[in-house]
């Protein structure tokens, strides 16, 4: 276990230099969710919900989801180019715990997805989100702990598939299906009760739905327990899935 951690800690510390080198990457990963909740928030004031709260404590909970989702989805194309370009194989052949090259680059997204949504909440501060600091920081490790489970999910399978636009279509092709069934930017009570039915078997609606709620200053309720207890689960299974086709 010291082993594992000690080499989490030099993959992480590799990845994030490497990040932290490239301010195009940077400047553009943080101004888009920023420009969305800008230019969209406000379109949903003046709109009934059907919840309790402002328009804010639900569209903001429901960026910050979104961020995660495309975020940790997409972030197996830079282990896709490196497999190719042989950085895999030679880290496998130095002494490095497997695992670690796994969790170190995950470590790293968490903390780049914690960065950019503390940004976006302070960017809704201003827009007109009220929002209790307990929920907040609650909302924001919820938040944490599925961009975990995604971004481990993404460099699984980036270690499975052949190309890039093999890579870029199965993302695609799932990620555009969770989003609109997840109810990011407009809670599911407002669709037709077949679409709200089918949007259950989503764990991100449940996650979407205990970040609204916590948001709101509710913390002891059904929905929160639901939600972190399916967003833990989830987190959970994508570790052990991605670190078995990580290894493979």
């Amino acid at each position: 276990m010291p082993t594992l951690l000690t080499d989490t800690g030099v993959v992480f510390g590799r990845c994030l230099r490497s990040t932290l080198r490239s301010k195009t990457s940077l400047l553009f990963g943080m101004l888009q969710p920023l420009l969305f909740l800008g230019l969209f928030g406000p379109l949903l004031t003046r709109l009934d919900l059907g919840s309790s709260g402002s328009s804010w404590q639900l569209f903001v909970p429901g960026v910050l989801v979104q961020l995660a989702l495309l975020g940790g989805s997409y972030v197996g194309l830079g282990l896709l180019m490196e497999r190719h370009t042989g950085v895999i194989d030679r880290m496998r052949a130095t002494p490095v715990h497997p695992a670690a090259l796994l969790l170190g680059r995950t470590l790293r997204d968490v903390v780049q997805l914690v960065v950019q949504s503390v940004l976006l909440v302070l960017l809704g501060v201003v827009l007109g989100l009220r929002a209790p600091v307990a929920g907040v920081l609650l909302g924001l490790a919820l938040v944490a702990v599925l961009a975990a489970a995604l971004s481990a999910l993404s460099y699984g399978l980036a270690m499975q598939v052949r190309t890039t636009p093999e890579f870029a279509a199965l993302a695609n092709t799932a990620v555009m299906p969770l989003m609109l069934l997840s109810g990011l930017l407009l809670p599911m009570t407002l669709a037709p009760g077949w679409l709200d039915g089918a949007s259950r078997v989503v764990p991100f609606r449940y996650t979407v739905d205990a970040v609204r709620q916590v948001f709101l200053g509710h913390y002891a309720t059904g929905t929160v327990a639901v939600g972190a207890a399916v967003t833990v689960a989830l987190a959970a299974l994508c570790l052990w899935a991605s670190t078995r086709l990580f290894r493979s």
